[in-house]
């Protein structure tokens, strides 16, 4: 039964969430639309193969059935959501029956948390960073604003987490299968899901034979789920066009706006190195077909003028490298599930890092394992590269949203909560902001001028309109580097959270 703090709760968030609909809507509005009228209008058959509107089915069959599941009351709805021909539709109705997808949704999330909170002890640091999680300015702005339904999927992960607390691996593995047939964009923390089920499920049993029995029960359970979710559209034929869906990789090393990650840096220094080529060509040797180019860095193969260019597979490699904490962790002689949850930061963050085209929204699968960690009574270290963490990953997420009309929400919404967490977090009875070292804190005050720079005066740069984002995602990308550090030094040197 809810509580009446839970009641409040849920009541603030779904207060805030509509005073939101007014606001804008990305391109994602219309592909969720789309795929309510392809998985209502269309045969199973032509799911993948749909390709009247730019934005494809291009998510894993689970969520496709989602689609299909929530078009039924669409088309109860609204009758003209679930036309294939119906492009760009966004009358009242059809905003209203989105938005409220969104927030019922995300109830998930609301009850994974709270049942979280219960197995790690109903601490008011647990419930407070539970509630920061579930009020996050990643799914307000991301998800009821930009449109996504990011805090459905999240609370699929955090129910995940939970299972493994409460000692059930199994139920674990097949709840995060069953994430992986929603959105495989969480591959990227599945090498510390493989390896702690196997350090823990398997490989601490008594007897070889107890192992392999374990063993065999963890796989044919998760492929039976890949079997039930793929297993169809595989019996069809159709295996090469789902892969092909699923993994484009004819886009580029960035997105359009900058993941706040090394390959910011990375572009932004062979900006700056082209700058430096055509003042003194005698100095640096550049391409001179990339020197003033305004297209690189956005969707597409990205060329560099002066750095060497970056190809898929040495993104793979640098990401494999940089997950090597979160396997050491796991590998440790007493593996206890809050060491998945410590290697899922870690893999997570190394992906956000170094991988090919990571968009700026994967922030969020960082900070909501890193929050549960929070609620679990933190060191310093980790609180402090918590407020660092969250500050620049939400701050990243500002340029989204680029009307005038969600200026002030945004500031708001971010300024709100970053005081909120850095006062009522605490460890060792020192609340976040003073945990923070003295540069920790001029980073974090470095936003406030950062914000009047990009977002209120952008118009000093004149035609250089991608200099106000490219602060934004170095800016940044300094702090989701420098945090990553400390969680991997943090996370081997102390084996609690």
């Amino acid at each position: 039964m809810l509580d009446a703090n839970d009641i409040a709760l849920v009541g603030v968030g779904v207060g805030v969430k509509l005073l939101l609909w007014p606001a804008y809507h990305s391109t994602d509005f219309e592909v969720h639309r789309n795929w309510l009228a392809i998985t209502a209008s269309l045969p199973v058959s032509r799911w993948y193969y749909e390709s009247r509107s730019q934005w494809t089915l291009d998510y894993p069959p689970f969520f496709a059935w989602f689609e299909w599941a929530l078009s039924h009351a669409a088309r109860l709805w609204d009758p003209r959501i679930v036309e294939l021909d119906n492009l760009d539709y966004a009358a009242a109705s059809c905003v209203v029956f989105q938005r409220l997808t969104v927030i019922v949704s995300e109830l998930v999330l609301f009850l994974a948390l709270r049942r979280a909170v219960r197995v790690i002890g109903s601490s008011i640091q647990a419930r407070v960073a539970a509630a920061l999680v579930f009020l996050s300015p990643g799914f307000l702005l991301v998800d009821h604003v930009h449109f996504q339904y990011n805090g459905f999927l999240l609370g699929i992960l955090v129910y995940s987490f939970v299972l493994a607390l409460e000692g059930r691996d199994i139920l674990a593995a097949v709840a995060f299968a069953v994430l992986l047939c929603f959105k495989h964009i969480f591959m990227y923390i599945a090498p510390a899901y493989f390896v702690y089920l196997l350090r823990h499920q398997c490989a601490t049993r008594s007897s070889v034979g107890a192992a392999a029995m374990r063993l065999a029960q963890l796989g044919l359970t998760v492929a039976g789920v890949f079997a039930i979710a793929f297993g169809p559209f595989v019996a069809m034929g159709q295996t090469q066009q789902l892969l092909a869906r699923l993994f484009p990789f004819k886009r580029g090393l960035c997105h359009a706006f900058w993941a706040p990650n090394f390959w910011a840096l990375y572009i932004f220094a062979d900006r700056l190195l082209s700058i430096v080529a055509r003042m003194a060509p005698q100095l640096v040797t550049a391409d001179t077909s990339q020197l003033g180019s305004s297209t690189r860095g956005r969707v597409g193969d990205t060329r560099f003028a002066v750095l060497p260019d970056i190809p898929p597979i040495m993104t793979f490699v640098a990401t494999l490298a940089a997950q090597a904490p979160a396997f050491a962790i796991l590998m440790r002689r007493t593996c206890r599930p809050i060491h998945l949850i410590q290697a899922t930061v870690l893999c997570a963050h190394a992906s956000f890092m170094f991988g090919w085209h990571v968009h700026e929204k994967a922030v969020m699968l960082i900070l909501v394992p890193l929050g549960l960690l929070v609620a679990a009574a933190p060191s310093q270290r980790v609180l402090r590269a918590h407020a660092v963490l969250s500050v620049a990953g939400f701050y990243s997420l500002l340029p989204l949203l680029f009307g005038a009309q969600e200026l002030p929400i945004k500031a708001s919404i971010l300024l709100i909560w970053v005081l909120c967490s850095l006062v009522l977090l605490h460890a060792d009875k020192r609340s976040a902001w003073e945990c923070l070292t003295r540069i920790e804190r001029l980073y974090v005050l470095g936003h406030v001028p950062l914000f009047a720079l990009a977002e209120i005066v952008p118009g000093l740069f004149g035609r250089m309109q991608f200099v106000p984002l490219a602060l934004v995602s170095v800016y940044t990308a300094l702090g989701v580097g420098y945090s990553w550090l400390c969680l991997a030094a943090a996370f081997l040197t102390n084996s609690s959270p």
